[in-house]
């Protein structure tokens, strides 16, 4: 068999050597050409533990030279310091005894002038047969690699901070919906430690009539679908009380794109509610004070008949007829302030807006109606009723519904100055039930149409209003699933406010 040269297997690589230069030369020079491009520091030591070989990336990091680096024992390359606390020596002379690599480690090195730089570095054995006669240490500068996975260390750490004190749940399943995180917050609203809650199904922790909704939407993310930005079910806490809460769904995708869990962000309601609650019977006090000098003229109209003939009677008087109609006219005038009274008393009962039952919202116009009827006296204003029908079928709560009639009408005597006339008018137009309020006041500049909702914004005279009134309205139509709107075609002839309600199904 032809013996060949091992050169001309490099020739594949365009590394021909040149006739001038002998085999030995050549494989050197090649030697230290590869030795000093590997991206590592390499030193090369004799069982002598003396520097036989380094490299150049070795001399350039170290900022030394190989005139005081080859042939020099390996503690005076390296700080003491180094070789103290690495017991660089003990291990080298270990590969020698041994013949075996040494497992890596990590090492601080700080060369004169330069900042701080960490190495992994390990000692291999270089053989002859089963011999070894020299050493190399490998160092492979880990510096930047630290800094990125302290700095991934970090934002871990910033992100899992920003989620444990966040006030609302947030939340991570995998793709089939069990949870994987449960940060404080929904600890503390639900009242499951984390360790309970990983591992149980989102589902199983919200109502159960609503457990079929949490999981649609899970798979739908899963799928790649989308879903509503907002979602309200609620959960069920370990004491079973039932929380509302707003939730948003976000997809968690891998780096191939595929969906691997599910971040659920929950708001819970309960504080807002109870707020929402308060601005309500705030604003319900507010009107009644607006109301209470026409209310206090409607009382006493009849206090003032019921005290003349009261008078009457204590007078001698042989006429029965005469007695029997001061008896009535007393009748009459109790019967007439305790109505006036029982339906403020309604109206300015607290309620709960979770409360809805069947209602029709024509009996419940001509409640709210009577109770402002003295307030329109007062004012000089003529309060007008239109009622298309005499059943409107409206599932809600009475209370509420009662405050955003109230408000419109009282918002409607206000925007007329020296009297004038308001309409109140409901009517079926297709599936919803409509309450018109119109006024011929000044109307509405129609630079303020599209803030008229918005909460505190009022043309008021500081003091004189909240701005929240028809904010609080636009969100109670809203809860009720309905719409309002203002229409304000011609400035001077007044606006109107149209609520839309959707109606209940007649049973």
């Amino acid at each position: 068999m032809k013996k060949t040269d091992p050169r001309s297997n490099l020739a594949v690589a365009g590394m021909q050597p040149s006739p001038e230069v002998s085999s030995e030369g050549w494989y050197e020079k090649l030697y230290h050409m590869l030795l000093g491009n590997i991206p590592f520091s390499l030193i090369l030591t004799d069982r002598s533990l003396r520097v036989v070989s380094a490299n150049r990336n070795f001399i350039e990091k170290s900022r030394r030279t190989e005139f005081n680096t080859i042939g020099r024992p390996i503690r005076e390359v390296f700080p003491e310091a180094i070789m103290e606390f690495t017991q660089l020596e003990a291990k080298i002379r270990s590969v020698f005894d041994s013949g075996l690599a040494l497992p890596g480690a990590q090492m601080t090195y700080r060369a004169p002038g330069v900042p701080i730089r960490s190495y992994f570095y390990t000692v291999i054995p270089i053989k002859t047969g089963t011999v070894v006669e020299h050493a190399m240490l490998v160092m492979d500068d880990i510096t930047e690699k630290l800094q990125l996975s302290e700095k991934v260390r970090m934002a871990e750490r910033h992100l899992a901070s920003v989620v444990e004190c966040a006030h609302d749940l947030v939340i991570s399943t995998d793709p089939k919906g069990y949870i994987t995180s449960w940060n404080t917050a929904a600890e503390r609203i639900s009242g499951y430690r984390s360790e309970v809650a990983r591992g149980q199904l989102l589902a199983d922790l919200s109502e159960t009539s609503q457990r079929k909704d949490m999981t649609a939407i899970i798979r739908q993310l899963v799928e790649g679908g989308v879903v509503e930005f907002f979602s309200e079910i609620n959960l069920v806490a370990l004491s079973g009380a039932l929380i509302p809460v707003d939730w948003s769904f976000s997809p968690i995708r891998d780096d191939s794109g595929k969906v691997s869990g599910i971040v659920a962000v929950g708001r819970d309601l309960l504080e807002r509610r109870a707020l929402e609650q308060h601005l309500y019977q705030s604003e319900k006090l507010a009107a009644l004070g607006v109301m209470a000098g026409g209310i206090a003229h409607e009382l006493r109209n009849p206090l003032s008949v019921s005290f003349s003939a009261a008078q009457f009677l204590l007078e001698p008087s042989a006429d029965p007829v005469f007695q029997q109609e001061c008896v009535g006219k007393i009748l009459e005038g109790i019967e007439r302030s305790s109505l006036i009274i029982e339906n403020l008393l309604r109206f300015a009962r607290p309620s709960s807006s979770n409360q809805h039952e069947s209602l029709n919202l024509v009996n419940l116009v001509r409640e709210t109606l009577s109770v402002l009827a003295p307030q329109a006296k007062l004012q000089k204003v003529n309060l007008v009723e239109h009622y298309g029908e005499t059943f409107l079928p409206v599932s809600g709560n009475a209370n509420l519904l009662q405050q955003v009639i109230m408000n419109l009408v009282l918002n409607a005597f206000q925007a007329i100055s020296g009297g004038g006339d308001v309409s109140v008018l409901t009517r079926r137009e297709a599936d919803k039930a409509l309450v018109c309020v119109r006024d011929n006041g000044c109307g509405i500049s129609p630079a303020h149409l599209t803030r008229i909702f918005d909460p505190f914004f009022t043309t008021r005279p500081v003091g004189q209003g909240t701005g929240l009134g028809l904010s609080i309205c636009h969100t109670l139509v809203k809860q009720h699933g309905g719409t309002i709107s203002v229409e304000n075609s011609v400035e001077s002839q007044g606006s109107t406010f149209i609520v839309r309600l959707p109606l209940a199904t007649e049973s």
